[in-house]
């Protein structure tokens, strides 16, 4: 990388870098470092009259310093929190060679930088927690500046706040906001919460395959690839229902997987193409069994993250607790409509939704059109948590017909916050019924809904060995965690969620500065000042822009002759 494209403050810590491998310090060494203690467990069990904690070693980030002569404060930030760390320039340089302190530390160590501390923790004079270091170690050098976050009792100012640039670069976001941490080690106890309950049931956490020739198990768009050596087509997993399903038929009474799922559709606030969902599949049980499974795990969930299940959640309190509530479909349309859905035809269906001012597509199958009413009138009602139940057949390709009303089938959803946490069924086992079904999704298909399902006759030939009666559900843990962690985007569940490529900056080449009378040194000069394009020294005024770029050389100590300020505002001209 040219170091004129670097800023002053990455052009001095590459410097700073150079001058510690002189100085025979690698500043990215290879050893392991031993650390004995973190900092929240010294804060927590510090004891002054015990003398406890007299042979610690730590590593993390300095993020603040404060340089006083011959002894000095850091504060140290390790993977569970930070600590003050005191360090004298006798105690790290006990001979006559103080290089360690009064170059490495003081001139040549950054906030950002990676180092070791060996030391006793003692309390100081205004009674502060802090470590008392006998030993430093380079351990990684920061070339980079961080973002400078202050924080003045309690208050952050100056913080890392950006979308864009928290999502785009997590990295940054994880070190700097260290609450952002705290929601992704909730979103992991999440899922050992759930993982415990399916394993004390005795069900099997499986794998199935994200490369598929079909993609079935839900309505949605694929992303498509090639296999070059088998040249055929193969799809990014949308759902892993019909694989898990097939294990079911091969004799396992209980399975589940938390898998990543991709859907080719639009991105907002609840959608990432790429998702992390569980399913799981319990042989000879209903969707009844499934309600009450689900209200026990979700309730499991909220008590082992939070020891209570009335959480807040913006401006609104939610409560796990069970039982929750449970509504059907249709009952839950008529209530916040007035329209009865039952036994109504497409075109009746479409007629209701342009009077409700709906937009639908001539593509739109009953289903489909129900499911917009659902989604625009009654969806966003549901704040406290609460079961849709009894969809229409023609929602539920893979769902078992009700056992009362065969127009209906046995499914359930579960709303929270005014969207859908979670989805289960009464497993479709019938395999004639099954092909039935897949077949009418075919017809969709030709009639241009590109989210309709795949035929997969492999899981046909399943069903048609034999399938017990079987209940399943599948739960997006990216909105459970959102839920669970009062966010309110999925992005800020995600560790790296998709974003749009990075503008890049418009550059003029460096001709165009040459053709006016620029020489090629001076045209990296201005580079280094931040200007890229020949309109961006034009807005600027001759006299302040001969003053910064004599300043770079200077500063830099590039050694080129300073323009006259008659040849600066000739450029400009």
């Amino acid at each position: 990388m040219n170091t004129l494209e670097l800023s002053e403050q990455e052009v001095i810590r590459r410097n700073s870098l150079k001058e510690l491998q002189a100085l025979g310090i690698d500043p990215f060494p290879a050893a392991e470092y031993k650390v004995n203690v973190y900092s929240d467990e010294i804060l927590e069990n510090f004891d002054p009259e015990a003398n406890n904690y007299q042979e610690v070693i730590l590593a993390g980030r300095i993020m603040s310093r404060r340089i006083m002569g011959k002894a000095s404060f850091i504060e140290l930030q390790d993977a569970n929190g930070r600590i003050q760390v005191y360090i004298s320039r006798d105690d790290i340089c006990p001979d006559e060679d103080k290089t360690l302190y009064n170059t490495v530390f003081k001139k040549l160590l950054d906030i950002g930088d990676f180092v070791g501390i060996k030391g006793y923790v003692f309390k100081t004079k205004v009674g502060e927690t802090s470590v008392h270091t006998s030993e430093l170690t380079v351990l990684a050098k920061s070339v980079r500046p961080l973002p400078i976050v202050k924080e003045k009792d309690g208050k952050i100012y100056d913080a890392f706040t950006d979308p864009e640039l928290r999502y785009r670069q997590r990295y940054v976001d994880l070190v700097v906001n260290p609450k952002v941490k705290d929601t992704f080690i909730k979103r992991s106890q999440i899922i050992n919460s759930m993982r415990e309950l399916f394993n004390s049931k005795g069900y099997l956490e499986v794998e199935t395959p994200i490369l598929q020739a079909i993609p079935g198990g839900a309505s949605a768009r694929p992303f498509e690839t090639h296999h070059n050596a088998l040249d055929i087509p193969l799809y990014m997993r949308i759902a892993n229902e019909l694989y898990l399903k097939r294990l079911i038929v091969g004799g396992f009474d209980g399975v589940y997987e938390f898998a990543k799922d991709f859907r080719n559709e639009g991105m907002d606030r609840t959608h990432n193409p790429e998702f992390t969902v569980m399913e799981i599949y319990v042989a000879y049980k209903d969707y009844n069994w499934m309600m009450d499974f689900t209200e026990e795990m979700i309730e499991k969930v909220a008590l082992d993250l939070h020891g209570k299940t009335k959480l807040g959640l913006g401006d609104k309190e939610i409560d796990f607790k069970r039982p929750f509530k449970r509504i059907s479909m249709t009952d839950s349309i008529k209530h916040f409509t007035g329209f009865d859905i039952t036994g109504k035809s497409v075109e009746e269906l479409r007629g209701f939704c342009k009077e409700l001012n709906i937009e639908v597509d001539e593509t739109f199958g009953k289903g489909k059109l129900i499911d917009e009413i659902f989604g625009e009138k009654c969806e966003g009602n549901y704040i406290q948590p609460t079961f849709i139940t009894d969809y229409p057949v023609e929602m539920s390709p893979l769902c078992k017909k009700h056992r009362d009303n065969p127009e209906l089938t046995e499914r359930f959803e579960l709303m929270v916050n005014g969207k859908e946490v979670c989805n289960a069924y009464s497993e479709l086992n019938d395999p004639i019924d099954q092909l039935e079904r897949f077949q009418e999704q075919l017809k969709l298909g030709a009639l241009g809904d590109d989210e309709a399902m795949f035929i997969d006759m492999d899981f046909v030939r399943a069903l048609e060995y034999g399938m017990p009666p079987t209940s399943g559900m599948g739960i997006g843990i990216d909105r459970l965690t959102m839920l669970m962690t009062d966010s309110h985007s999925i992005q800020d569940v995600l560790f790296f969620p998709q974003m749009r490529p990075e503008k890049k900056a418009v550059v003029d080449g460096d001709e165009k500065f040459m053709d006016l009378g620029i020489s090629k040194e001076w045209v990296e000069v201005i580079r280094k000042g931040g200007y890229q394009t020949l309109a961006a020294i034009r807005e600027v005024k001759a006299s302040k822009f001969h003053q910064e770029i004599c300043g770079i050389n200077k500063k830099n100590k590039m050694g080129l002759t300073n323009p006259s300020q008659e040849e600066v505002a000739g450029w400009l001209a």
